[in-house]
């Protein structure tokens, strides 16, 4: 049963402006003034479309009418739907940052927010595969030539997992963002828009080298990093492809863009980088995603309990 709705005093209060629709596209303006990235414009809007749809079925138009009650149907509603666990949970958290900034935007007197009495869904945090180094290595095998574009994508793989920066941080990249000298390199399109500083070693940096002699166009330090044969900056989409082709000649399943940024926290963390340093490096605000990146799988395990066998040790 839905719970009793506000009386109509409390609603004058708030007035017109209370109509949910009206106040999506203000709401994406304000992130994008916040300098949210693209994807994080669409998840929201997706998101809070799927909350109209919802809406739509039980005759919801006004944020006066939304109750703790109706948002955990909303939650029920998703679930019947086919909407999986993380699924459930991205819509609560899209609708509780939408619902947050509408309080604060217009301040209703004597109108709490419902969202705060709701509790988010939990959701089993289930780790995530990185690309095993036999994998990185195939691909790079495909590279064999000495020609722009296996010069180009052998480099492209290498800086993937020395880095663990993310596809779209690395197509961003101009010459002027990396210190071929220090391996050095300036992350200025970050996630949140926030600057971070990340490193390559010495085979990296001979690799990017070997490709940028190689780079037939005129450049300066304006000139995109990685780039297409005629000079083009190489897009996300671009550098899916390289990945695609490179994984149909290495007779490999393709692994995701971001399987290599899982692949350097893991090959990072093993040799013994501390994690704070690891959350510096790959740019996260916690260590929440960083716990599902760090999958230990058996063979770490064994290893671990070889190093501290009480019984091996005491006995």
């Amino acid at each position: 049963m839905t719970e009793k709705l506000l009386p109509q005093l409390t609603i004058d209060k708030i007035d017109s402006d209370d109509f949910i629709e009206i106040w999506i596209e203000p709401f994406l303006v304000d992130k994008k003034v916040q300098n949210k990235s693209k994807n994080t414009i669409r998840f929201y809007r997706s998101e809070l479309k799927l909350f109209l749809e919802f809406c739509d079925t039980v005759a919801i138009k006004r944020f006066s009418q939304i109750t703790p009650n109706e948002i955990r149907n909303y939650l029920l509603w998703l679930e019947q739907t086919g909407h999986n666990p993380g699924g459930r949970h991205a819509a609560y958290r899209s609708l509780k940052v939408f619902m947050r900034w509408w309080w604060d935007e217009i301040e209703p007197e004597g109108f709490k927010n419902p969202i705060y009495k709701v509790k988010a869904p939990k959701v089993q945090i289930e780790p995530l595969e990185p690309v095993s180094v036999n994998s990185i290595r195939k691909l790079i095998e495909t590279c064999t030539d000495k020609n722009f574009y296996d010069l180009r994508d052998k480099a492209l793989f290498f800086f993937l997992f020395d880095t663990g920066a993310r596809a779209a941080e690395t197509c961003a990249l101009h010459l002027k963002d990396i210190d071929q000298k220090t391996g050095t390199v300036l992350i200025r399109s970050g996630k949140g828009g926030f600057h971070r500083t990340v490193f390559i070693g010495r085979i990296t940096r001979k690799a990017i080298r070997a490709y940028l002699r190689y780079r037939i166009n005129r450049f300066d330090d304006g000139s995109p990093l990685w780039s297409t044969v005629s000079g083009e900056p190489l897009t996300y989409w671009g550098l899916n492809e390289i990945l695609k082709r490179r994984s149909h000649r290495a007779l490999i399943i393709k692994p995701g863009l971001h399987d290599f940024r899982r692949a350097f926290a893991l090959n990072a963390l093993r040799p013994g980088m501390d994690i704070e340093s690891l959350r510096l490096l790959l740019g996260h605000k916690d260590y929440q995603v960083i716990q599902r990146y760090l999958k230990e799988n058996t063979e770490d395990l064994r290893i671990a309990h070889h190093k501290a066998s009480p019984v091996d040790n005491k006995f």
